[in-house]
């Protein structure tokens, strides 16, 4: 059964944040209204009391809705797609829906620490920031950003999205890690020999949700 949903959607994050984009692009994805309510959890002083109350980790996103809130992106993203008509982004087929799921535990847990802030971070956000990289950090991660290239490179195999013909939560989760780590001359390198993820990146970049979801 679908949530009424004569309030929108109120979604609390910086849109910088690979997590609050995510949500921000099922809502695109699914032609839903909503507002984005800039926080920063980076500020001085760090989380307020009262944002502590809509999320207790003091992460980002949070969202309210219609009296209803919740935190923690799995549950965001899945609450959006099966509280809102519009197209599906979880596979019906209960093999497609585990295999969505392996790829979205794959980009959490591997590739957003060393695309984002083992390779983005090290090479291209603390040199503009003056200051040094940490190159045993950086080395690492491109060791294991390779291991995640070719894991997720088996997973898209020829089809044009993660999970076959269908867009899906696998290739929201995973179009935020990859924008900020093809930003680098190192994510452009790894990539080239991966002709399903180039293509794929092809499809998506070019989504107008991506567009609509850009970081300022």
């Amino acid at each position: 059964m679908t949530i009424a949903d004569d309030k929108t959607p109120r979604l609390f994050g910086g849109d910088y944040s690979v997590y609050v984009r995510i949500a921000r692009l099922c809502f695109v994805e699914k032609a839903v209204d909503y507002d984005l309510v800039p926080f920063d959890i980076f500020a001085d002083g760090g989380p307020s009391p009262e944002y502590l109350k809509k999320h207790p980790f003091g992460r980002i996103p949070a969202l309210e809705h219609d009296q209803f809130s919740l935190y923690e992106t799995g549950a965001i993203a899945r609450y959006i797609d099966e509280a809102f008509v519009g197209p599906k982004l979880q596979p019906e087929n209960v093999a497609d829906r585990a295999r969505c799921n392996q790829a979205i535990s794959i980009i959490d847990n591997y590739a957003y620490p060393h695309f984002v802030w083992g390779i983005y971070v090290e090479r291209i956000l603390k040199p503009s920031r003056g200051v040094a990289s940490n190159e045993e950090k950086l080395t690492e991660a491109l060791t294991k950003g390779q291991i995640c290239l070719n894991a997720l490179s088996r997973l898209i195999g020829d089809g044009p999205w993660f999970i076959g013909e269908q867009l899906t939560l696998a290739d929201l989760y995973a179009a935020p890690v990859f924008d900020y780590f093809l930003m680098t001359s190192d994510g452009k390198e790894m990539i080239e020999p991966y002709a399903n993820l180039k293509q794929w990146w092809a499809r998506m970049s070019s989504r107008p949700s991506m567009t609509k979801t850009k970081p300022s």
